[in-house]
């Protein structure tokens, strides 16, 4: 048989179709005897053609890998030694990257204990004297060690110091990439025993990665590239860049150590980002590499950007990367918008850089491009101003926003294509991160974009786009400032959808028209007709091309159906449905349906009677999109290197068994093993996930009517909640939250005992699952929508989500670990000494804390106070530990915030204001603290929460003793003092707490009329009037102070003499009886 298996292989490889389809149906026969196994063995060890031996061992690594439990035990062991046996005597290294991949299919079976002669022969060539043999046991190391590195994890300080002693001999680049590809094998699994050798071994790796890229000896052709072209030593390949490629990879080493072990890296950052700068501004080397290269130094800013700080790294990075923006892409490379002739080319402006967060060293060399004469350095700093615009946008909000802002708008009008296209974009990122600020600017950008919009050359698209990004972004901030420019607006855009012929045009102006009704609403009500019959002509287009266009007229008439109100879409509802599923059916386009459902939810929130009918339509198309795998890609350990794998072919079957190693069948049990991953196309990630959040609002929105679909609604979305794509896990979750509050709302509706026992089921599988995600989950923006959607099912199923007693422990519970950071999202941040909490994963748990802070509140609202009383006890403590001056704007904000929602609840449950009296004490002095910060935001939140402890508490404030040193009062400034620490002020002296002297009178001939707002919305002060003679007066004060003020502010005199009703001190106004008559007059007849 061995004779005939070569005669087989061999033709194969013939450029015959015909002989080639023969020898396939032969090997599928030959594959039914079991002998094939030895057979083949046979031809790997002993043909004499390489190119047989190595297809031999590609078909022994294929059975192995389908068909582990079919092959005879006794085979097994003997092809265990029969591959070793032709690994020591091969030659040819095409033949050995295959025997390696055939060992490594062996091991990822059985447990490589079970195979001694394995380690003996791994151990004996790996420190052989014999360079060659060393070369080969490398391989074959890092080859079985990375199908399967688990198992070697017994050995892994071994290992070590054989690459310690490896990585120091330079001379042969093979061992130093496959040593360097076992480490990164093993990264993920060490443990602090191997901490030491790993640590001991970055420098050296530094020098070995060095050496792989400057290497320029003659040799043979690298194995990565070897083994998937056999034949590659005849072809005219320049070996210098494949050992790039293999630096490439094998800096793949960092990007493991960064996500499993960064804190082995710190000692070495220096010599890291040094050796990444070099690479990063060698011209000579590959893309890949350099990309590679300026990856690992975003990564380490990202996650270790005070070390880099402390090492003085700033500078050197920065001076590197300008250039490298700056440099002028070779002709032919150009962004399709910056070249001169016509392109219909859209592509996304990809910057490629990390946005640096320092401006102090940033600036200068961004000036420094802004004012130069070459147009590509213009380019890069309004780029980097760009990307600064997220990074930096606090600081740029409140000190630099009007300059940058002019440095842009003059750049907009740069003699320049490259630049002007850069301007745009930099003003699109303004005004997508600069809000609300830079919307007061709009007297100065509108003009711009629209001017630079009626002058633009609409063949160049790229270039287009840009202005319609800038345009988009700004407009959909203006609200009603927008009304000016309306009328310009939209009679561009209609023109745009009347008169264009280029679609790509036609779908920004459609797009833009969605982003002018989201700033506008009602006030694009006059412009809904012409609107709405061009988006019915694109709906309606079966052309392909028009594919793109159709998807965004979906979008934009879900965006209509929300803001220009019920009574102008309301009549369209019917039809836009039917008009959804007519395209659902028609066209088979993710893209496409997951636009459908985002306007069936439009419809079901303005009018869900119209979508009833077609509910049964409507959740099954949707249904259908979670279940699907359609656009799954599963990735094997290798491509399929022959023809005959793919060879849909039936076997003929014998004694009813299909025994065929080519193809697929119920029991290849070992299919999933080979699979090292999964892709999904983003359209169909993106479908599964806007279905997601359109099932869970028409269920809310539709209620009694949604209840036939919706457990088997919930049984598809529940199973997502694992899904691996984050985006579609919080779709899942938010869902998920949506279902609960449909069937609350049924029940209300219907309180009959099985709706209730359908409420309780469901609250009881759906909130175990948040709060394990919550737990459990690693992304923190998934973990951010888990709560809250839970929040929300609080907040409308109230004490009905707590009626298990356990919940309302487990919730308290997952509040407070996420308050402690001990989730999984959260783990490590700020926990060790020597690790730098990311600036932005520190906004995302300020995030997180917020979001889990909302439940406090909800869940006193829930339940009767004696019952919340222990949970909030406990969550108190660490609630008031982040009001300390010493912790952050947000972290304070938050705290006192928290607490005054807290105690607003209280008063509306039973026992609410006895436990906020017994609480006032500990919590009085937090909040007189937070009034007089140095934040506007946390002053307001702490007169906010003094308010709700006075509503709360009554009388047992009274007494508090602490009294605020008078000499901070002179110091605040009108703006200070406007909506906070005066009202704040004011409380106390209900109380007694503070006299009131001559300052703060002063104070308040500043600040009172916005003070007389603030203090009308604290009248549950009122019982305590009497206790001030000065808030007597400063209400008079006000009576006179509103006489003559215009409507409505003018009305506040009315509602400020019902608070002088309340004081004993009212004889301080002589006039006060005929005052109030003319009050109560006027109010009710202002004219």
């Amino acid at each position: 048989m061995t004779e005939e298996l070569e005669g087989i292989l061999s033709r194969l490889a013939q450029p015959d179709g015909a002989l080639v389809h023969q020898a396939t149906a032969e090997l599928k026969q030959a594959f039914r005897d079991p002998a094939v196994i030895p057979s083949l063995c046979s031809v790997m060890i002993n043909s004499s053609d390489p190119q047989i031996r190595q297809s031999a061992a590609v078909m022994l690594r294929m059975r192995v890998m389908k068909h582990w439990k079919k092959i005879r035990p006794e085979h097994r062991e003997s092809l265990k030694c029969e591959v070793l046996h032709a690994f020591q005597k091969e030659k040819v290294h095409s033949v050995q990257h295959s025997l390696s991949q055939l060992s490594a299919a062996l091991v990822k079976r059985e447990s490589p204990e079970r195979w001694p002669t394995l380690f003996l022969l791994l151990n004996e060539s790996t420190r052989s004297t014999d360079p060659q043999e060393r070369q080969v046991g490398l391989l074959l190391l890092s080859k079985v060690v990375e199908s399967n590195p688990e198992p070697f994890k017994p050995h892994y300080c071994q290992l070590l110091q054989l690459f310690s002693s490896v990585l120091e001999e330079l001379g042969d680049p093979s061992c130093l990439y496959y040593s360097i590809l076992t480490v990164t094998a093993i990264t993920a699994y060490t443990g602090t025993e191997e901490m030491n050798l790993m640590r001991a071994l970055i420098p050296k790796l530094i020098v070995a990665l060095k050496h792989l890229i400057k290497c320029d000896q003659v040799g043979g052709p690298p194995a990565q590239l070897s083994h998937h072209l056999p034949f590659l030593s005849g072809l005219p390949l320049s070996v210098s860049v494949l050992h790039q490629d293999q630096a490439s990879e094998a800096m793949e080493v960092f990007d493991e150590l960064i996500e499993s072990e960064v804190s082995i890296l710190v000692p070495y950052i220096s010599e890291i980002v040094y050796f990444c700068l070099e690479v990063t501004q060698d011209t000579s080397l590959s893309d890949s590499l350099r990309v590679k290269a300026l990856s690992c130094i975003s990564v380490l800013i990202r996650l270790k950007s005070k070390a880099v700080l402390k090492h003085k790294l700033l500078s050197p990075i920065l001076q590197t990367v300008f250039p490298v923006l700056s440099t002028a892409p070779p002709p032919g490379q150009e962004d399709p918008e910056d070249r001169a002739q016509d392109e219909d080319d859209d592509e996304d402006d990809d910057n490629g850089s990390e946005n640096p967060k320092h401006l102090a060293a940033q600036m200068p060399l961004t000036e420094a491009c802004l004012t130069s004469e070459n147009p590509y350095e213009r380019k890069a700093g309004l780029m980097c101003l760009a990307v600064l615009a997220e990074g930096c946008a606090d600081h740029i909000r409140n000190k630099m926003l009007s300059s940058m802002l002019q440095t842009v708008c003059r750049s907009v009008s740069d003699n320049s294509e490259v630049v002007r296209s850069a301007a745009l974009f930099a003003l699109g990122q303004f005004s997508e991160h600069l809000q609300p600020q830079i919307s007061k600017y709009s007297a100065e950008l509108m003009p711009l974009l629209l001017g630079y919009l009626s002058g633009l050359n609409h063949s160049k698209t790229g270039h287009v786009t840009k202005a319609f990004y800038a345009l988009e972004n700004f407009l959909e901030n203006l609200g009603e400032d927008i009304q000016p420019y309306l009328p310009t607006l939209m009679d561009n855009m209609l023109t745009a959808l009347n008169h264009s012929e280029n679609l790509k045009i036609k779908e920004l102006a459609v797009s833009a028209i969605g982003a002018i009704a989201n700033a506008g609403k009602e006030l694009l009500v006059p412009y809904f007709p012409p609107v709405i019959e061009s988006l019915k002509g694109f709906l309606t287009d079966t052309r392909d091309e028009v594919r793109s266009l159709q998807t965004q007229a979906l979008d934009t008439l879900s965006v209509l159906a929300r803001t220009v109100g019920h009574d102008v879409f309301g009549p369209l509802a019917a039809e836009c449905v039917q008009l959804g599923l007519n395209l659902t059916d028609a066209v088979d386009d993710p893209d496409l349906r997951r636009c459908t459902y985002s306007l069936f939810s439009a419809v079901s929130s303005i009018s869900p009677d119209c979508l009833h009918p077609h509910l049964p339509a409507v959740t099954t198309i949707m249904v259908l999109a979670l279940k699907s795998t359609e656009g799954v890609t599963a990735h094997h350990e290798e491509d399929k290197q022959f023809l005959l794998m793919d060879d849909d072919d039936d076997d003929e079957k014998e004694g009813g068994e299909c025994d065929s190693v080519l193809e697929e069948n119920s029991e290849n049990e070992g299919e999933d093993r080979d699979i090292v991953g999964f892709s999904v196309e983003n359209a169909y990630i993106d479908e599964k996930e806007d279905a997601c959040d359109a099932l869970g609002e028409i269920a809310f929105n539709t209620g009694v009517a949604f209840l036939p679909y919706l457990e088997s609604s919930f049984q598809q979305v529940y199973e997502l909640r694992d899904f691996p794509h984050e985006g579609v896990r919080r779709a899942a979750f938010t869902a998920l939250g949506y279902f609960c509050r449909a069937q609350h709302k049924v029940w209300k509706e219907n309180p009959t005992e099985d709706n209730y026992q359908a409420l309780q089921k469901l609250l009881s599988v759906v909130l175990s699952s948040f709060l394990e995600a919550v737990r459990q989950d690693r992304e923190r923006h998934v973990v951010m929508a888990v709560l809250e959607s839970m929040n929300s099912v609080l907040k409308s199923c109230e004490g009905e989500a707590l009626r298990d007693p356990e919940r309302l422990l487990a919730i308290s519970q997952v509040i407070l670990d996420v308050l402690k950071k001990k989730t999984a999202c959260q783990d490590g941040t700020g926990a060790d000494e020597g690790d730098d909490e990311d600036e932005q994963q520190a906004e995302y748990d300020a995030m997180l804390q917020e979001f889990a802070g909302e439940g406090i509140p909800l869940l006193a609202a829930a339940v009767p106070a004696e019952t919340f009383s222990p949970h909030l006890r406990e969550l108190l403590p660490l609630i008031v530990s982040k009001a300390k001056a010493c912790c952050t704007v947000s972290d304070r904000s938050f705290s006192v915030g928290t607490l005054g929602e807290t105690l607003q609840a209280l008063t509306r449950v039973q026992g609410g204001r006895q436990l906020a009296g017994e609480l006032s004490e500990q919590l009085m002095p937090v909040l007189v603290t937070g009034a007089k910060d140095c934040d506007a935001e946390v002053r307001s939140n702490s007169v906010f929460a003094l308010g709700a402890l006075a509503e709360a508490a009554g009388p047992a404030i009274v007494q508090y003793p602490e009294q605020p040193p008078r000499d901070k009062l002179g110091k605040f400034t009108a703006n200070d003092l406007s909506l906070t620490l005066a009202t704040a002020l004011v409380v106390l002296s209900f109380t007694g707490a503070v006299q009131l002297g001559s300052a703060l009178q002063t104070a308040m001939s500043h600040i009172y009329f916005v003070c007389l707002k603030h203090l009308l919305a604290y009248r549950t002060f009122a019982p305590f009037f009497s206790e001030s003679p000065f808030i007597t007066a400063f209400i008079i004060w006000g009576v006179k102070y509103c006489s003559d003020l215009p409507p409505p502010n003018g009305n506040l005199k009315y509602e400020m003499f019902k608070l002088l009703r309340w004081s004993k001190h009212s004889n301080m106004c002589p006039t006060h009886g005929a005052c109030s008559r003319a009050m109560v007059y006027r109010s009710v007849h202002p004219g």
